[in-house]
């Protein structure tokens, strides 16, 4: 799938990261994260430096502890940890469901939404795996020296989040074919919560952090309840113009002014179109959709960020 409808794929990255938006951003800052730890860990493994628990520095410093007290003196690591990862297909994989269900997310919310999304499901994650570290007796003897990082909380967030919104819309996977966002994200569950017992515990207990939040803030803002206002980081702002013309008139594509009667029958006009594209993707999925369609779709995601 390819939002950004362009002619291969090397133009369509060159045109995504070259977006000033959320999902780009949070993709490269990850990228970013991942080539600074590598290069400090291969200068400090060149002069043999290690910290506590033979733990790279920067690892040492921006994965989240299990521990209370070392977290009492790291309490940034609950936000570091999520843009940190131990190797180049951990990071990978992350960023390739990032990319999949953020694409997916910012056809029917809005960039703020989908940063909230990914830094409270991360924040989740992290909650859900230093609580449980602390509660249950089979992980006090690992307690003192356990750390956890990466993205894969705040990543099934995004996608258990579209999935919750969405819960019909039908993605084409290669090997499996056609299946929907509410299966797949059904998947992923069943998955960490069997692997609980395997050798990554805590980050499958951080996961299911991360999916629970996802669920729970898509619930609410179904309901109505969009939780908390979050600054924005990432978005792009435009700039402040003061005018004092035709303050009691909007303007059509043409800039003759219009009334509010007239500018709101454009808008139910648009909204109804929107809302057959919308209705088609979840029944069909978003390739059934024309080049007309697409873009459509595409300039309305931006009118909403």
């Amino acid at each position: 799938m390819n939002p950004y409808n362009s002619t291969n794929i090397f133009d369509s990255a060159r045109i995504f990261f070259n977006r000033r938006s959320v999902l780009p951003q949070l993709i490269l800052i990850n990228a970013g994260v991942f080539i600074l730890v590598y290069l400090s860990n291969l200068i400090f493994w060149l002069f043999q430096l290690k910290t506590e628990n033979g733990l790279s520095f920067l690892t040492h410093w921006l994965a989240v502890p299990s521990s209370f007290s070392s977290l009492i003196l790291k309490p940034w690591t609950v936000i570091t940890y999520m843009f940190l990862h131990e190797g180049f297909f951990h990071l990978f994989f992350n960023m390739l469901i990032l990319y999949f269900g953020g694409s997916i997310f910012l056809q029917y919310l809005n960039e703020k939404q989908l940063l909230k999304t990914y830094i409270l499901g991360g924040l989740s994650g992290a909650v859900f795996y230093i609580l449980s570290f602390n509660f249950f007796p089979v992980f006090f003897d690992s307690n003192p020296f356990a750390i956890a990082l990466g993205a894969s909380a705040s990543v099934l967030a995004i996608m258990i989040a579209i999935a919750t919104y969405v819960p019909q819309y039908t993605v084409h996977l290669f090997l499996i074919g056609p299946i929907r966002l509410k299966y797949l994200a059904l998947i992923f569950i069943i998955i960490d919560i069997f692997s609980i017992q395997g050798g990554n515990p805590g980050g499958h207990i951080a996961h299911l952090g991360g999916a629970f939040w996802g669920f729970l803030y898509i619930y609410l803002l179904k309901g109505g309840t969009d939780l908390f206002s979050f600054p924005d980081f990432f978005i792009r702002k435009s700039k402040m113009r003061a005018s004092y013309k035709n303050q009691n008139f909007r303007k059509d594509d043409f800039g003759r002014p219009i009334t509010d009667d007239e500018y709101n029958q454009r808008k139910n006009a648009e909204q109804k179109v929107i809302d057959s594209i919308l209705d088609k993707i979840s029944k069909k999925g978003y390739e059934s959709l024309s080049s007309k369609e697409k873009e459509i779709l595409f300039k309305n995601s931006n009118h909403k960020r």
